[in-house]
């Protein structure tokens, strides 16, 4: 490349405010070409102290220039390498860092390099010059003998010490004449013992490389150095052990700190023990909840930098930090950071360092719109740009405009503009940029409260009694927000109801502060509550057992198509496998369950889904649980235990999960099915005999779906329907499965196998069970045998469930459970694999077991059962009285059978119930007559 490449790249050019100091360096460079002479006299005609440097390395400068001025930066930085001694380091990097602020100067104020890439430049001295700096003193500590155990070799990676780069370093973005904030750690789990021994020598190697880059010697200096955003700066010294600092953060860290660790990257020494420390504070910086409260939090700090540096004044030009003040870097830097915070620990892809590329993936996930996003991308370059102008004047760490109508016409001639344009575009800038943020930050006013009843201003008078409202914080959030709660209600269908059940919600809260900002921040979270509260009570207490479900609401996805179970399991998966410790893995499968649990009853709440779409999205979750959590629970046992013996084992979903339709309140049916292969013990640390394995990997995935942990549990579960039921082992080996099946089973337990569905496990064991189950409902249907055993259990089952209440879905003649008991009959009868009540009751049709007529009966009285028991699970655990029922439940229950009136779905039900007995009854024949009158017979299959 020659000069004239370099000057092919010009795209924009500073105008000279003193035009004599112009002329004399444009003259001095005049063997340059034009377009580059007259960028470096413009340039020296805004900037003393650029001017000074190009006297001072002009020679450097052209051969710079000859090259790329990328070349040229990567090559002073690999030079430095070469250097040896602490002292020769020192006097290197100031020669380096004088040459870069020229080079990158000249390529920001000519157009050649975009911000990025000047900061990036910045960044990358930076970087170089604390990693040699680190390594060059605990070189020195190491010959010294001052640190324990350490050889030579170890001060490549700083022997367990390392400087993590903070603010605009650590996100690449440091300014012209930025300082460099750093927090220094060192890793004591290495010295164990003699950690204290070697803090000492850690701390002088910090305090050394602190001066080296920062004393200002007769070749000028680094970067100023600043240690303050340690933790407890007050007290501790410049180097603290990783084991402190961590406990420091998880005890008393704020809300500061974790937005500062966001931009957080090793820089110097041991980088892979930094990576390791940030990874440890992941759960500190990245709450698991979003986190809405942090919008208060930077709302204050705001406030308070604005009153400490007296920055609440009206807006001008003269004097204005461009950094703090009102519409300045800080704010868009906030922005950016708080929005972060209150996603990112759900959204890793959201945890940017840099401002940019945090707007960037904000507005890519849609927590802000993009041309927000754009928007301030554009302001934050351009105020960016400024700050650099101001700064290069004099090689001042400021922020903060002229405040001289002279100072401010040479930053306007320095960023290539008239005064008056200058003025007016800054002040434009300054005001958007507040526009698009103070909204964001600032809390809105109290509204007065609608008038209420006596009863309903007693029970509000009640809620500052509750947990949620014990701290002061919580109470100014909800002071906000209760007059928006209660204007909602005021729509409800009844607002006394629904008041009663907010406030059944309230008081089930063991906090408020993240949940209270949480609906401040998404005013249509609140009408999501107050449409739960008025038509799910039973909905609302789930929410205020598990609040944090509210997250997936504003998460983007809440209302997307339905994902099916393959990217439910995945979900589930990856949400474990960031977790170390098994418990962690538990919970976290928990709370993504309770998210996707909670989306399916608001969808079938509103109507988005019906219930027999809602049945499958509940089936699609458990089955998903079961396949993420089998290979966690089994990888967690084998730790113990060893590997399964022989070909594994398969999880089996019976019953209503077998048949992929459960409802909100479903429990799962589970059995273990294994084949060890022959193989007697596992081979582990802790072997265990093979049949005492698999019962004990059983009941550890039980556990792990039933335990009651800091996120609640998964699900009940129930095994009853193994072989030989409560009696039998909870776990069964594919022989004695197949035998039982074949020579002992009851029918009742062949009328379960029509359902039964592997879903999790060996491949191969999955197959064959599947083989046996076909292989045995195809053999053990023939003979009377069949229908008189289920017209047993039919009677049987009527004794001791009645049904209770006119509208009893479940329970009862014609209902749920005695069309279920039919359709598997019918399943069996005809040898059918059908599994689904659907499929089965047409495997009767079309095996002539029953008439075209009865299949429709049943169908019809099925589907409307179905969607009234699903509705009931979704709004009450206990017997539905229509009598007690609010008008919000009262009402979805109508609409959900698409019934006007209550006693229309009173009289539909008691029509097609007998219908379907009618079916039933006549499909039974004398079998029926007989359990009826009380005979016996055999229930053996």
């Amino acid at each position: 490349m020659t000069h004239a490449d370099f000057a092919a790249r010009l795209t924009r050019s500073p105008i000279a405010h003193d035009t004599e100091a112009a002329r004399d360096s444009a003259r001095a460079f005049s063997d340059l070409p034009p377009e580059v002479a007259g960028l470096i006299g413009a340039v020296a005609g805004c900037s003393p102290f650029l001017k000074g440097l190009m006297a001072q390395e002009g020679a450097w400068l052209r051969g710079a220039l000859e090259a790329t001025p990328e070349t040229a930066m990567a090559g002073m930085l690999a030079d430095l390498h070469a250097v040896e001694g602490a002292e020769a380091l020192g006097v290197a990097l100031r020669v380096t860092k004088r040459r870069t602020a020229l080079l990158t100067a000249l390529c920001d104020l000519g157009g050649v390099w975009p911000l990025e890439a000047v900061t990036g430049a910045l960044t990358a001295l930076a970087d170089r010059a604390v990693d040699l700096a680190v390594r060059a003193f605990v070189a020195e500590e190491i010959r010294r003998g001052k640190l324990p155990g350490a050889v030579p070799e170890d001060a490549a990676t700083g022997a367990g010490m390392v400087a993590l780069a903070m603010g605009k370093m650590g996100a690449g973005e440091l300014n012209y004449s930025s300082d460099i904030d750093l927090i220094c750690l060192f890793d004591d789990a290495r010295y164990g013992e003699a950690a204290q021994e070697a803090r000492a020598a850690f701390i002088r190697v910090t305090r050394k490389m602190a001066a080296l880059l920062s004393d200002n010697t007769a070749e000028g200096y680094v970067f100023r150095t600043d240690l303050r955003l340690r933790p407890d700066a007050a007290v501790t010294p410049v180097c603290i052990s990783m084991a402190a600092a961590e406990s420091y953060y998880e005890s008393v860290g704020r809300t500061w700190e974790r937005a500062a660790y966001i931009k957080a990257r090793p820089c110097g020494g041991d980088l892979a023990a930094g990576e390791r420390f940030l990874r440890a504070l992941t759960p500190f910086v990245w709450r698991k909840h979003l986190d809405f409260a942090a919008i208060q939090d930077a709302h204050d700090m705001r406030l308070r930098i604005r009153e400490h540096r007296q920055l609440n004044r009206p807006l001008t030009v003269e004097g204005h930090n461009m950094k703090l003040g009102q519409g300045g870097i800080r704010e868009i830097e906030f922005f950016t950071q708080t929005r972060q915070l209150i996603a990112g620990g759900r959204d890793p892809d959201l945890r940017d360092r840099s401002t940019v590329g945090g707007l960037a993936a904000l507005a890519a996930k849609g927590w802000i719109p993009a041309d927000v996003a754009a928007e301030l991308t554009t302001l934050y370059r351009a105020h960016r740009e400024v700050e650099h102008r101001l700064q290069m004047v004099g090689d001042a760490q400021t922020h903060v405009m002229p405040v001289t109508a002279e100072g401010v016409a040479r930053i306007a001639a320095f960023c290539g503009q008239r005064e008056d344009a200058f003025r007016a575009g800054l002040l434009d800038r300054l005001a958007r940029v507040d526009a698009l943020t103070e909204g964001f930050f600032a809390p809105g006013e109290v509204e007065a409260l609608p008038d209420l009843s006596p009863t309903a201003r007693a029970v509000v008078e009640g809620w500052g009694q509750y947990p949620a409202l014990r701290s002061e914080r919580a109470q100014a959030i909800f002071r906000r927000l209760r007059p928006v709660l209660l204007k909602r209600l005021m729509r409800a269908a009844n607002p006394d109801e629904a008041l009663l059940a907010l406030d059944g919600f309230l008081a089930g809260l063991p906090a408020g502060v993240q949940l209270f900002a949480l609906f401040e921040a998404n005013p249509a979270l609140v009408d999501l509550i107050i449409d739960i509260a008025g038509t799910s009570p039973l909905l609302a207490r789930y929410l205020s057992r598990n609040a944090g479900v509210l997250d997936g609401v504003i998460g983007g996805s809440f209302f997307a198509p339905w994902p099916e179970v393959g990217p439910l399991a995945e979900a589930l998966g990856r949400a474990m496998a960031e977790q170390g410790d098994y418990e962690k893995k538990l919970d976290a499968a928990r709370r993504v369950m309770k998210e996707w649990h909670f989306r399916v009853g608001v969808h079938h709440l509103r109507g988005l889904v019906d219930a027999f779409e809602a049945a499958k999205h509940y089936a699609d979750l458990a089955e998903a649980v079961i396949v993420a959590l089998w290979p966690v629970v089994v990888a967690e046992f084998a730790g113990r235990h060893g590997a399964m013996p022989g070909r594994g084992a398969a999880v089996l979903g019976m019953g209503s999960l077998g048949a992929a339709r459960l409802n909100a309140g479903s429990d799962l049916d589970l059995i273990v099915i294994y084949d060890a292969q022959g193989v007697e013990m596992s081979e582990g640390p802790r072997p265990l005999a093979t049949r005492a394995y698999y019962a004990r990997l059983t009941q550890a995935l039980v556990t792990a779906l039933t335990a009651q942990m800091a996120e609640g549990r998964l699900y009940e579960v129930d095994m009853r329907l193994r072989p030989s039921g409560r009696g039998g082992p909870v776990a069964t080996s594919i022989q004695s499965f197949t035998s039982y099946q074949e020579t002992e089973a009851w029918t009742w337990e062949h009328l379960a196998l029509t359902r039964a569905r592997p879903m999790a496990g060996a491949p191969e064991v999955m197959a064959e069970v599947e083989a046996v189950r076909r292989a045995v409902v195809a053999s053990k249907g023939q003979g009377p045998g069949v229908r008189r055993d289920v017209a047993e259990m039919r009677a049987r089952l009527a004794q001791a469930k009645p049904a209770r209440g006119v509208w009893e879905a479940k329970n009862g003649p014609g209902r749920l459970m005695d069309i279920e008991l039919t359709a598997q009959m019918a399943a069996l009868l005809t040898g059918s694999p059908a599994r689904g009540v659907e499929r089965q009751i047409e495997a009767g049709r079309k095996g002539g077991i029953l008439s075209d007529s009865g299949a429709t009966a049943l169908l019809a009285a099925y589907r409307l059962m179905w969607r009234l028991q699903a509705g009931t699970r979704l709004i009450t655990e206990g017997t539905l009285d229509p009598a007690r029922l609010g008008e919000g439940g009262r009402a979805f229950l109508l609409r959900e059978t698409g019934e006007a009136a209550e006693a229309g779905l009173t009289d539909r039900l008691e029509r097609v119930a007998g219908q379907a007995e009618a079916v039933i009854l006549a499909l039974l024949g004398g079998a029926a007559r007989g359990a009826e009158d009380g005979e016996t017979g055999s229930a053996a299959g």
